[in-house]
């Protein structure tokens, strides 16, 4: 594997969050109060609206053997790349395979309660038209393995489970078991 890092969009983002709480809605601004809201986060949008994206990013897209989402701060990092216009588009029309790496825990504030399916639910909503591949979820996480695989389904792809979480019981994932359970998709072994 290699890479690099490059942003999503060519111009400077904020992040506008949707949060619901205690059957008010409210708009929360800036990835660090979106993150940390009390509340449970509806949906995201970015300011400017309309971004341009990075070019060598939406080429990296297209270019790509295999798109992972996650895993991560659902709502601040996986889902705002959908919300980038040409970024969007190029995953849509990628002929990469694509693969969502599921977390292993609810993050306080952004996805308090979220089950695993629901996470896929809310990138299906985020993003309708996208399919997935592979759904990869830790053998510790997911409570009805059954109704994650549904999940995963209704998106276009299978679940792989697989122990991927660090051995001291933190809400981590382990390095070295996750890239080998990666590996093993990404050469078809799994």
């Amino acid at each position: 594997l290699h890479g690099r890092v490059l942003p999503m969009a060519s111009v400077p983002l904020d992040i506008a969050a949707e949060v619901e709480l205690d059957g008010r809605v409210s708009t929360v601004y800036g990835q660090v109060a979106c993150a940390l809201t009390p509340g449970r986060v509806r949906a995201i949008s970015l300011l400017p609206t309309d971004p341009p994206a990075c070019p060598e990013a939406v080429q990296a897209v297209l270019e790509a053997d295999w798109v992972v989402f996650g895993p991560g701060s659902w709502f601040t990092s996986v889902l705002p790349h959908l919300k980038v216009p040409e970024l969007a588009d190029a995953l849509l029309r990628t002929r990469a395979r694509r693969l969502v790496a599921l977390n292993l825990a609810p993050q306080p504030g952004e996805t308090d309660g979220f089950s695993p399916q629901k996470h896929l639910e809310v990138l299906r909503q985020h993003a309708p038209s996208l399919s997935i591949d592979v759904v990869l979820a830790d053998t510790g996480v997911a409570e009805d393995g059954e109704e994650l695989e549904k999940a995963a389904a209704e998106l276009g792809g299978r679940l792989v489970m697989a122990p991927v979480a660090d051995e001291d019981g933190s809400p981590r994932h382990d390095a070295q078991r996750l890239a080998s359970v990666l590996d093993e998709i990404f050469r078809e072994k799994r």
